[in-house]
């Protein structure tokens, strides 16, 4: 059935709006502060909200099965404050190793939430945020509270997210390796077709034989992985790791992942709608400072978009419910 409302063509076509819209707040931003614009700027913008894509896009597959990770902000400050600490002590170790290990960690944490969620049965919202305070409090046990410097760390623990290829840093490039990996792992696998299927219909998916803990628990390693290698990525780029980094930063993972037209009730969503998401986040956060806005205005502009994107979402999911059904009666 062909949706011909006004709200039914917003609807339909998600991205293109949240593009446009990033477009028009380019162009608009360009005639107060040209030098906003400019290549360099903007590939220090994409560079900024990096690690906000790359746990948006993770998120999005975990949303997809109707569950939701808020522990990623408290595993990404554990893995960092890890890796930081092992750096101190064992100095030699090549980047990529560390990179390794995060991801290792990340996933280990991801795995402990998944099988919580999956083999005890608990609602994942109030897993992830007992985990969220336990993995915060890993990093004040495991550093007794006190922060570790950019003087302790060796030089190329903190050159890998910084060094360019292209004019652009590899921390972007990462950004866009795992966004297109998780394009791949969701469209075209098996396993990413039964992550939608679980989440746009866990009873129907049952009967056809597909294991919906499982899937779930395969999301919540993916994001721990992300998670984790975003904790080493985060540390190394602001050359600093302490107690309360990227304190509260799940709710903007979430906020991104909303705006994009992620459904929180599952199996609806796009990683190119997760991405757009992040970058509109991302764009508000570097752009109101330029033009003379406070920066507290960004909680407000951001808090009025979530709401209005869980409103079109909303009505998206209704429309289709009443469609099933009428066709269900034809």
């Amino acid at each position: 059935m062909k949706i011909t409302s006004p709200l039914g063509k917003i609807i339909q076509h998600r991205e293109a709006l949240l593009g446009a819209i990033i477009i028009l707040m380019l162009i608009g931003i360009g005639s107060t502060a040209p030098f906003f614009v400019s290549p360099p700027n903007l590939a220090g913008v994409f560079d900024d909200t990096s690690i906000l894509i790359m746990l948006a896009c993770a998120q999005m597959l975990v949303i997809l099965t109707r569950c939701i990770d808020l522990s990623v902000a408290s595993n990404l400050a554990f893995t960092g404050m890890c890796v930081a600490l092992f750096n101190v002590a064992y100095p030699d170790t090549p980047a990529l190793v560390t990179l390794v290990m995060s991801i290792g960690i990340g996933v280990m944490l991801g795995a402990f939430n998944g099988l919580l969620v999956w083999f005890v049965g608990i609602p994942s919202i109030v897993v992830t945020l007992g985990t969220m305070s336990v993995y915060r409090g890993f990093v004040f046990l495991l550093s007794d509270g006190e922060w570790v410097n950019a003087h302790e760390m060796t030089p190329q623990f903190l050159a890998f997210p910084r060094a360019t290829f292209l004019d652009i840093t590899l921390l972007s490039w990462i950004a866009v390796v795992i966004a297109i990996a998780v394009y791949v792992f969701a469209r075209f696998t098996k396993t990413g077709r039964a992550i939608y299927a679980v989440g746009g219909n866990p009873k129907a998916a049952v009967y056809t034989g597909l294991n919906v803990g499982k899937y779930q628990f395969i999301t919540f390693c993916i994001s721990g992985a992300i998670a984790g290698m975003c904790g080493y990525l985060w540390v190394s780029r602001y050359a600093v790791a302490y107690v309360e980094v990227a304190v509260a930063f799940e709710l903007q993972v979430v906020a991104a992942c909303v705006i994009g037209g992620i459904s929180i009730a599952g199996g609806i969503g796009t990683i190119w709608g997760a991405v757009l998401g992040a970058v509109f986040l991302g764009l508000i956060k570097n752009a109101l400072p330029v033009v003379g806005i406070s920066p507290f205005w960004q909680l407000a502009i951001s808090g009025l978009v979530i709401v209005l994107a869980v409103i079109i979402n909303s009505r998206s999911e209704k429309r289709v419910g009443r469609r099933i059904l009428r066709e269900a009666h034809q």
